[in-house]
């Protein structure tokens, strides 16, 4: 069973080419994983993609995005928005 932080590492790993290992929560997406704002949006889309079901489709927001600084925000956000480990 995946939970979100997993979800949400495995994610940024690929999406940054990171390891997940360095993916921690309090780890900022632009100071600690080096994304740049083009990388940003990628993430955005891909949460969407990820978390998103036919029951409770994902949308955030460019308003929301512009929130995520962190890996925790972003799993705050999702777990805030109906997601659950799987």
């Amino acid at each position: 069973m995946a939970t979100v932080l997993e979800r949400v590492q495995k994610i940024v790993a690929e999406r940054l080419g990171v390891e997940e290992s360095t993916v921690l929560p309090e780890a900022s997406f632009t100071e600690n994983l080096n994304a740049d704002s083009l990388d940003l949006v990628d993430l955005i889309l891909a949460f969407q993609d990820e978390f998103s079901t036919d029951n409770n489709p994902i949308e955030i927001s460019d308003e929301d995005a512009e929130t995520l600084l962190k890996v925790q925000d972003a799993i705050t956000y999702l777990t805030g928005k109906g997601v659950k480990d799987s």
